[in-house]
């Protein structure tokens, strides 16, 4: 009987509910202060599995590609906000806000990614688009000092941030005065961190001494102000700023949140791209979402699994595996059961390159494999093929067949058995099979990017058709620039080299027209002059069949003369003579189809116009990271980037719906089919999987599952390498029972460096037992930053110990569990360094989750934890850390922690067959050992860790003494070539 109440039903039963779509349209990106600390869906607790929460999560199977995205959508905007969360808690912390007498507020502490901000306003708010009720963009302006940075590299990161990095604008209010301390409770909401407002911007630019936005590129802009201001023009949240308004509009909070921000905070580049992923799947929920069809059921994780495997779409029939086969015999055994018949090419031999025909499916027919003649390469260095040199398993072979053909392709790659070198063959027989087709490489991290494409680079691809994209490009360790603006550079440069051969050629004719002004009159010189007198001279020829004539009649000799090597061997056959002249000819039209494409760049004006014609069209093969697809897919979509084969490295370790993204990088017509012809998929679940720090998000929502990992336990076929080549059989036993039948390759028992035992050491591989007796404590002077001193102390003792023996520093690795580890290690080392420097550090010092893709001849690996396991329970983390070492590998760690561990059972029964006491053999140098592996010579075995400190101190004294006779020697001889006197 109440018509409110009754208004209000009828009006909730009968009104527009909003979308999950347009609510999160409306979302603000970046986390508010109330997000940071709501433990309803950012829950700090260690979560254990034991109960039910109130989170998505990532399952085998979708609704939707809706439902797919936005539970992704979902989760990684919560990650994000718990990292960052993390981020602002240690700052407030070190930063020690207080209030001073005025009651304002003052800090009293430094941290190293925060600074005041001087001034702050909002510039523009910008009239809200057709059909939206927020701003289309609201700019506004910070200021702050850099003065206070006195070390260069901090003050150069305050002043180089570029276009859409993410920064935070913080209100932080003191509680408490100068002079008082907080409580030592644990602190759990944002007042309990000082911390009133936070919101995030992105980055516009710096301003100039002329109040516009500074263009670094830009020779002619005056530059940054002199001085230690800094103005940056940012972009707010349009949608969190209306939230703002309509708050201060209503009451809720008394002044604008605009006007209090006091600190600008940054974060990590690699850890603060949280907003363009976001951005990226927001797009893609706006956005029909096309596959190949083959793919599509997969995906969602229906249908039949086998359906996406080659074999069952379109096998094809005769493969050219170019150099993929070093030799007959590598072509034969790489199909074993088969009965393989080799065709010899028109020279009659059977030597690489090959074409491989199948039967077809059904049929139990013989593989054909035909050597075939490339063209003749001519006569210059550059025009001779790259050959491959690698000869590749069984296994691998499958795998790269299967890559080259259209389906869906995983590869499962245990550690050492060449995932990398079958990536690149992979890519390298798609380009050569479907020269017209363009190939995507991405990988997690740089680093491995950056060595598959060295690999790809000296194979024979040619290296116009090479592109690197990311800020790394500048690290790749070879000759020429892949970055964009290098490949752009590069084909400038090679237009006025080519237009220069033309004019020569053009000139050794006699041509006097200018032919070699463009790249059009290049092309009309070579229709008209070149081919004309090819084609006469090619019929003169076949009519003739005289070799003496081939050779005096060529009608390009004199353009040939300057070759380091004569075009034509004398004495030789009318078809050895033709088929040189052929090569020949193969060079002039090379070169004036790299003239062709080079076309474009001369057409288009300006720097941004050639990169984007590079990017869209020019290059082959591409390759970067897949947050620098995430972060750049609405720039290649607006470009019309297209691709036809997805080749992913590491896909174990990528977030499913960045594995995802980089599929939908290509714009996709209406109506059409994708054009996505292959994907390959190459990774190892049985290795580390995401990195996921929120454990509530890794355990019970299953965030880190990578897409390679739930394809895996869908039943989708994959091809698993069966053979490593990177350790000794001996440290492969610690990680092999882990996979099926992973065996070694040859040159592990044929190699010498295999073969001889490691100097010094009685063993390969040995667990050290740091108990009790050397007080191996662990200590936790931070919340999870375990430390353990005495581990510490041990494993830059046996480094010292290394480094006297002869072993190379940068040979050396040395591995922790924790980060808390590394440090200490780190901070030993450089102690150890202090005192004598021609010791050194260890090559590279990190944790088992940052090294993984990474190996080294030799790792000491300090396992850290006294009380409990902790994290190495999980398998894969043992597997990462056992699996990185060639040579030698000695881990230190409590023996019956470990021992005990039921998880860790199959390696630790194997470490424990040996004494738990490091033996070393003294008297050895590197370099010149004659034992053989498994020979422990004569053992001198080490009672604990102040044993090993005795041991390598006496050592560095009896290298002090000789060091100090040699000097004192070689002074005397300067003495008297001098002709000086002793003094």
């Amino acid at each position: 009987s109440s018509p409110p109440l009754l208004m209000e039903i009828a009006v909730s039963t009968h009104e527009v509910r909003i979308s999950q779509l347009d609510a999160i349209n409306a979302l603000p990106l970046y986390p508010g202060e109330n997000l940071l600390w709501d433990e309803n869906v950012v829950p700090s607790l260690n979560y254990t599995g034991q109960d039910a929460l109130a989170l998505p999560k990532l399952n085998l199977q979708y609704l939707t590609f809706h439902d797919y995205l936005l539970r992704n959508f979902n989760l990684f905007r919560l990650e994000s906000t718990y990292e960052i969360r993390q981020d602002v808690q240690d700052a407030t912390l070190r930063l020690r806000p207080r209030l001073a007498p005025d009651g304002k507020t003052v800090f009293q502490g430094w941290a190293r990614n925060c600074l005041p901000i001087e001034a702050f306003s909002v510039s523009t708010v910008a009239a809200a688009n057709l059909g939206e009720n927020k701003p289309a963009f609201v700019t506004a302006e910070v200021t702050y000092d850099v003065g206070g940075c006195r070390d260069y590299r901090l003050r150069k990161e305050w002043e180089d941030f570029r276009e859409h990095d993410v920064l935070f604008l913080l209100t932080v209010r003191a509680k408490y005065k100068m002079g008082e301390n907080p409580p030592h409770t644990q602190a759990k909401s944002k007042e309990d961190y000082c911390l009133e407002y936070i919101r995030g911007c992105e980055v516009v630019g710096y301003l100039g001494e002329d109040n516009q936005v500074w263009n670094r590129n830009d020779r002619k802009h005056p530059g940054l102000p002199r001085g230690d201001k800094r103005t940056l023009r940012v972009l707010l949240d349009p949608a969190q700023y209306k939230l703002d308004v309509e708050a201060k509009q209503s009451g809720a909070i008394d002044t604008s949140v605009y006007n209090t921000f006091n600190i600008i905070m940054k974060r990590k580049a690699q850890e603060n791209n949280f907003k363009a992923i976001l951005e990226c799947i927001r797009d893609l929920m706006n956005t029909d979402i096309v596959v190949p069809s083959w793919l599509h059921d997969v995906l969602l994780g229906y249908g039949d699994p086998h359906a996406s495997f080659y074999t069952q779409i379109n096998p094809i029939a005769t493969v050219d595996f170019n150099d993929t086969f070093v030799d007959e015999e590598h072509l034969k055994a790489s199909f074993p059961g088969k009965d393989v018949t080799v065709k010899p090419n028109a020279k009659g031999s059977k030597v690489p390159p090959f074409r491989v025909t199948f039967p077809k499916e059904g049929e139990d027919g013989p593989l054909v494999a035909e050597a075939y003649l490339q063209p003749e390469a001519g006569p210059y260095p550059e025009d001779k093929p790259k050959m491959n040199s690698v000869k590749f398993t069984p296994v691998q072979i499958g795998a790269i067949l299967a890559g080259v053909n259209e389906g869906l392709t995983q590869v499962v790659g245990p550690p050492g058995t060449g995932k990398t070198d079958t990536a690149v063959m992979i890519v390298s027989n798609i380009y050569q099979n479907f020269p017209g087709q363009r190939v995507l490489l991405v990988t997690h991290s740089n680093q491995a990017l950056n060595d598959i494409f060295e690999k790809i680079a000296r194979l024979d691809i040619h290296e116009r058709h090479l592109l690197r994209l990311g800020h790394d490009a500048e690290k790749l360790e070879t000759e020429e620039d892949f970055s964009k603006w290098g490949r752009v550079q590069y084909m400038l440069q090679k237009r006025l080299d080519l237009l220069e051969e033309v004019g020569r050629l053009a000139r050794s004719l006699g041509v006097v027209a200018d032919v070699d002004y463009s790249c059009e009159s290049a092309q009309h010189f070579f229709l008209f002059n070149v081919v004309a007198r090819w084609e006469e001279y090619e019929h003169k020829m076949n009519t003739a069949k005289d070799a003496a004539r081939v050779r005096s009649e060529f009608p390009f000799n004199d353009f040939f003369s300057t070759a380091p090597e004569s075009l034509f061997k004398e004495g030789g056959s009318f078809e050895e003579a033709m088929h040189s002249a052929k090569g020949a000819m193969k060079h002039l039209k090379d070169m004036f189809i790299f003239l062709e494409e080079c076309r474009a760049f001369e057409i288009l004006r300006t720097y941004q116009e050639r990169a984007k014609y590079l990017i869209s069209t020019q290059a082959k093969i591409i390759a970067m990271t897949c947050t620098h697809a995430a972060l750049k897919r609405h720039d290649f979509v607006r470009l019309g980037f297209e691709f036809d084969s997805l080749v992913m490295e590491e896909s174990a370790q990528i977030l499913e719906v960045e594995t995802f993204i980089p599929m939908l990088l290509q714009a996709q017509p209406i109506n059409k089919p994708s054009r996505l012809k292959r994907v390959v998929l190459i990774g190892d679940h049985n290795q580390l999987p995401p990195v996921i720090q929120n454990m509530a998000f890794q355990k019970y929502s299953k965030m880190d599952q990578s897409l390679f990992t739930r394809f895996v336990r869908l039943g989708v076929p994959y091809i698993e390498l069966n053979q490593q080549g990177r350790a000794r059989s001996e440290i492969a036993k610690l990680y092999n029972w882990r996979y099926k039948a992973l065996g070694d390759m040859a040159h592990v028992s044929a190699r010498e460096a295999f073969q001889k035992a490691n100097a010094g050491f009685a063993h390969e591989y040995q667990m050290v037992d740091v108990g009790d007796q050397d007080n191996g404590y662990e200590s936790e002077p931070n919340p999870h930053f375990f430390q353990n001193l005495a581990e510490a102390e041990y494993i830059v003792s046996v480094f010292t110990y290394m480094r006297l023996v002869g072993y190379p520093a940068e040979r050396i690795t040395v591995l922790s569990t924790y980060n808390g580890q590394v440090s200490l290690i780190q901070d030993v080392a450089e102690r150890n360094a202090s005192y004598a420097p021609h010791i050194g550090i260890p090559g590279r010092i990190a944790t088992v989750d940052k090294y993984q893709g990474q190996q080294n001849d030799f790792v000491l690996l300090s396992l850290v934890r006294s009380k409990t396991v902790g994290h190495l329970r999980d398998v894969r983390r043992l597997i990462v850390a056992c699996s990185r070492a060639r040579l030698g590998l000695y881990v230190f760690g409590r023996k019956d922690l470990f021992s005990n561990c039921i998880e860790l059972t199959n390696t630790f029964d194997i470490l424990t067959k040996r004494p738990s006491k490091l033996q070393l053999v003294l008297g050895e140098t590197f370099g010149e050992v004659q034992r053989a592996s498994g020979d422990e010579g004569e053992k001198f075995e080490v009672k604990g860790l102040h044993h090993m400190k005795a041991i390598v101190g006496q050592r560095l004294q009896e290298e002090a003494v000789i060091r100090h006779t040699k000097d004192k020697i070689a002074y005397q001889e300067w003495m008297l070539q001098m002709g000086m006197q002793q003094p």
